[in-house]
């Protein structure tokens, strides 16, 4: 995916307001990172940092997971880093059911337009996303192929800060990334529907990435 595409849709993704969460955010959170990065990470949505900001993970949350890419050999600039939701949800409550649902034709578009050899994902939201019925505890550190994405399920550093206890095995969990990368390879290029239009997604769209 080309930066020139990243920031269109960037610009699209600003201009959303297909859900609620638009009412009450002070900005957008698309992502950001390497467009062309072969690890991508997902996580939950922005909280009050984010919304501010205007990028993913630059709270404690942000600095935490700075720190185990780095314990692995990655400086944030190499991966991608995007959220489920692209807005703050109020009061940082979980995203719903219907604003996740509005928010998958733009994560769809970031996973098929980098491409990913293996994407990491930060917490239940984003494991649910790909695994419907999965528990984060019993799927944690366990890769998964979901049609062509290779996923790999963690805990979302904001749990590692409630529960420090949670930080080895999820160190544990990230020294999984450099062999999994060296084994994979990108998935084909994704086929783009024409007259593709950027709204809430219908279930033929989200089973596409399951």
């Amino acid at each position: 995916m080309d930066r020139e595409f990243v920031e269109l849709l960037n610009v699209k993704i600003a201009g959303c307001t297909a859900c609620r969460l638009h009412q009450g955010r002070t900005q957008t959170v698309p992502g950001d990172g390497d467009p062309n990065a072969e690890l991508m990470f997902i996580g939950e949505a922005p909280g009050a940092n984010e919304d501010k900001i205007g990028r993913p993970f630059v709270g404690r949350a942000g600095q935490l997971l700075d720190d185990l890419l780095a314990e692995v050999g990655f400086t944030r600039p190499e991966v991608f880093v995007a959220n489920v939701v692209k807005c703050r949800p109020p009061e940082n409550r979980n995203p719903q059911a219907d604003e996740i649902g509005c928010c998958e034709v733009y994560l769809r578009e970031q996973i098929e337009g980098i491409r990913p050899k293996l994407i990491v994902l930060l917490g239940l939201f984003a494991t649910q996303y790909f695994l419907p019925d999965a528990r984060i505890g019993q799927v944690r550190g366990q890769p998964h192929q979901t049609g062509p994405w290779l996923v790999l399920p963690v805990y979302h550093p904001a749990a590692i800060l409630r529960n420090p206890s949670l930080r080895e095995v999820t160190q544990q969990d990230f020294a999984l990334i450099r062999p999994l990368l060296a084994q994979s390879e990108r998935p084909p290029q994704q086929p783009r529907p024409s007259g593709h239009s950027h709204g809430p997604a219908d279930d033929d769209s989200q089973r596409s990435l399951l």
